[in-house]
């Protein structure tokens, strides 16, 4: 960066992803990666969710990290947020779960509600 136009250029581009992701029609996937998720297995989970979304195409879902979600008991866990519905948060996830929950929650709608906190914390 190194003029006034460089700067502006920047700021669009920052301006334009950040409207991409408030989309009615994008998905947020935000995995738990503070020490806890991470020495529970959140690296290769979130590995998992980047290479099943690419694989899949799914342009409209964007996967981030974020630090301890508070419940360390209970990582890695994964909470994805679509559009004018509710927070599902995954609990105890691994790639495998990851791949399913792709498949599942993110192409087909369906939430697996045996990975869910509610159900966890139930049983």
């Amino acid at each position: 960066m190194k003029t006034l136009a460089d700067l502006e250029a920047i700021r669009k581009r920052t301006l334009d992803n950040l409207n991409t992701r408030k989309d009615e029609h994008s998905t947020r996937v935000v995995v738990g990666m503070a020490t806890c998720g991470i020495a529970a297995g959140a690296r290769p989970v979130m590995a998992a969710f980047i290479d099943e979304v690419a694989k899949r195409n799914l342009h409209q879902v964007t996967i981030s990290q974020t630090g301890c979600i508070g419940l360390c008991r209970l990582e890695p866990i994964v909470e994805i947020t679509k559009a004018d519905e509710e927070k599902v948060t995954y609990c105890k996830v691994t790639p495998e779960i990851a791949r399913e929950i792709v498949a599942s929650h993110l192409v087909n709608g369906t939430v697996i509600q045996k990975y869910t906190i509610g159900h966890i914390e139930n049983n």
